[in-house]
């Protein structure tokens, strides 16, 4: 059915739990039409009632964003069903932890197909339906991670570094050539989301979030934000401004701040005996979930809040983080 006068469409990858289930919930309340794709196919269609019942239209189209094919399926779907498509947000993620020595190729080959490739595929997807509109919005969910490389998890930092760098040539081509089209890059720091359980481990535990946490609805909200105002990059909790302040000032010294008392390492550990295999290659099997295990840790970011939807005060916030007091938010 086309979408009806004023309603936005949306496609959200990796919609089936975590932020992008969250951002897509978050959507429907506002009374979008909402394209959900994942491999889950039932988490996908939990999602997508839950979006019904407040009110919003939800297609579900199953989806591996690591196969070109099924990316440019999806963003044909999508306009078949809606005649239109306003915001992507490319936001499908998983990792592997453990040394680089440790991991497999297949292992890695899956998180840059799934993590980079996959992105890349969304972009070529839907570009020609925004060029054909003359406008819209693509939001790229990377991570702290595109600024900042996290030991253990060094194919996932390959991935979001990638997007980071992608995007930036993909802003500069369509600045000159296709102007409306406006191109954001989310970065998140830990957030409690079932990522940790579904990544794959080979740490002898399951992986965890490095504090401090915080909860998958902020990033939902800066999601849907930048969707409605355009914004360049939106650092979500104000442990990813510090690292990013970190890096520009000193790589050399965050490695030895990460190094000390093996802190990088150390605190990527859960408790928890090794779950299993993960979600490289098949979905979790799980009816969708947006919050992970680490709730009580959670905590807001007036930062994010205030500084990042705000870009214009961000000035005011540089005193405070370059004497870490943004890390208490």
């Amino acid at each position: 059915m086309p979408r009806q006068p004023g309603e936005q469409v949306v496609v959200i990858t990796g919609a089936s739990s975590g932020i992008g289930r969250a951002a897509a919930i978050e959507f429907g309340k506002r009374g979008a039409a909402v394209v959900l794709a994942a491999r889950n196919e039932e988490a996908l269609r939990t999602a997508a009632a839950e979006i019904q019942r407040h009110g919003g239209r939800a297609h579900v189209v199953v989806t591996d964003v690591a196969s070109w094919p099924q990316m440019d399926a999806l963003a044909r779907d999508a306009y078949e069903h809606f005649g239109r498509i306003d915001t992507w947000v490319n936001n499908a993620g998983l990792s592997v932890y453990g040394t680089t020595e440790q991991l497999t190729i297949e292992e890695i080959d899956r998180v840059i197909q799934v993590d980079l490739l996959g992105t890349i595929y969304g972009v070529k997807a839907v570009l020609p339906a925004m060029k054909a509109q003359g406008e819209g919005t693509i939001i790229n969910v990377g991570s702290v991670a595109s600024v900042r490389a996290v030991a253990l998890q060094a194919p996932y930092s390959a991935a979001k570094h990638g997007i980071k760098g992608f995007i930036e040539a993909l802003r500069l081509e369509l600045a000159r050539d296709r102007p409306g089209i406006n191109v954001t890059l989310i970065l998140p720091a830990s957030i409690n989301t079932p990522f940790f359980r579904h990544a794959r481990s080979g740490m002898g535990v399951n992986a965890r979030p490095i504090p401090p946490v915080y909860e998958p609805g902020l990033v939902a909200e800066a999601i849907v934000f930048a969707a409605e105002h355009p914004r360049r990059d939106i650092l979500i909790g104000g442990a990813a401004k510090l690292f990013d302040l970190m890096e520009r000032f000193s790589p050399s010294f965050t490695d030895w701040y990460h190094l000390q008392g093996d802190k990088i390492f150390k605190t990527q550990m859960s408790d928890h005996p090794d779950g299993g295999p993960g979600n490289l290659f098949q979905p979790p099997p799980e009816r969708g979930s947006i919050g992970g295990e680490f709730g009580a840790e959670a905590r807001p970011s007036p930062y994010t809040r205030i500084f990042e939807l705000h870009p214009g005060l961000k000035p005011l916030a540089l005193g405070a983080a370059a004497a870490g007091a943004v890390a208490l938010w």
